[in-house]
């Protein structure tokens, strides 16, 4: 639930098929999203509002020329605290810069940044760095000639992108998205079945994701988690105790995860493949919620990311079937 749109969930079709997009609370801390005229500085560098179609379809991206002059630029001042991460991202398409690869994002305090390639298609970019001033200024650099364009700036306190917040003036705070009030005691089963999930999660180190099946307390739960300690883990909780874990290749990208339980016979598939079990544990009792966040925790612990499937199983599937509902 957010302010702006009550039980509305949002569906992100960024990879060609459709997935509820879940995000944490954010806040675009420019003032002007969209108005590059109203940034703060301009060195061998001016701005064309409304040159071109942007990335929402309408006449809206504006065109940034650069003169040529060495380190031409266009840059936002913005608060910032020392010591967090910050992610600056833009939309960016080139016009015709000779040297579309010099292209720099970065941030003027830190001395921090990056070159990216521009191409002629609109493609999202971003940095993200560690603040060591009370003030920041995320630029846009280019020592050569020429114009790219430019719509959707964003800078967040947060250590990787989230979707575009629109500002026109001051900041604004987009709340959290939550996802819960699923399922019941006809559906879920406590003596034996499957959580199955296919999603993305960018890792947080301050935050578990968490799909649980619970009675609404900890106490009795199968909770599917991507770990706050180490990158690309994900684990099962079982009631109060960490039960299994398996460290995946990649889980910003979607994955098919199943979690299944039984009487001692717990097991984790992934993408097609059995890759943790365990033969002891005892079992939830009156499991009757589906969650998409930490059990009674409320959104701290929510899942965030892209979720493509989510389905519950009222019996522990065969290795075959889980093979198959797990693989490609």
């Amino acid at each position: 639930k957010t302010t702006d749109r009550l039980d509305i969930p949002r569906i992100d079709y960024t990879n060609g098929e459709g997935s509820i997009l879940l995000e944490p609370q954010s806040t675009n801390l420019f003032s002007y999203s969209n108005n590059f005229t109203q940034w703060d500085s301009l060195s061998g560098a001016s701005v064309v509002s409304n040159a071109v179609v942007s990335p929402d379809g309408t006449l809206n991206a504006s065109e940034l020329v650069f003169n040529g002059t060495d380190n031409g630029r266009i840059e936002e001042e913005v608060t910032t605290t020392n010591g967090l991460d910050y992610t600056f991202s833009v939309y960016l398409k080139n016009k015709n810069i000779a040297n579309p690869s010099q292209v720099y994002l970065g941030y003027s305090q830190t001395a921090q940044g990056e070159h990216i390639t521009i191409t002629n298609e609109w493609q999202r970019y971003s940095i993200t760095v560690a603040a060591n001033a009370t003030s920041e200024y995320p630029r846009i650099n280019s020592d050569d000639a020429g114009s790219l364009y430019a719509y959707g700036a964003q800078f967040e306190q947060q250590s990787y992108p989230t979707s575009l917040i629109h500002t026109s003036g001051s900041a604004v705070t987009r709340d959290a998205d939550s996802a819960y009030n699923a399922g019941n005691s006809d559906l879920i089963s406590s003596t034996e079945g499957v959580l199955y999930v296919e999603a993305s999660s960018n890792y947080d180190s301050s935050h578990t994701n968490r799909i649980a099946l619970s009675d609404g307390t900890s106490s009795n739960r199968i909770s599917l988690e991507w770990d706050e300690t180490t990158e690309n883990r994900i684990r099962v909780h079982l009631n109060t105790h960490s039960l299994l874990s398996y460290d995946a290749v990649d889980l910003s990208i979607q994955n098919k995860v199943a979690v299944k339980y039984a009487a001692n016979d717990y097991a984790i598939w992934f993408n097609g493949r059995e890759v943790v079990t365990q033969a002891s544990g005892a079992l939830p009792t009156g499991m009757d919620m589906l969650e998409l966040r930490g059990v009674g925790l409320g959104s701290a612990g929510s899942f965030y990311g892209n979720a493509k499937s989510v389905v519950v199983f009222k019996e522990a599937l065969t290795d075959l079937e889980l093979e198959k509902l797990t693989g490609y």
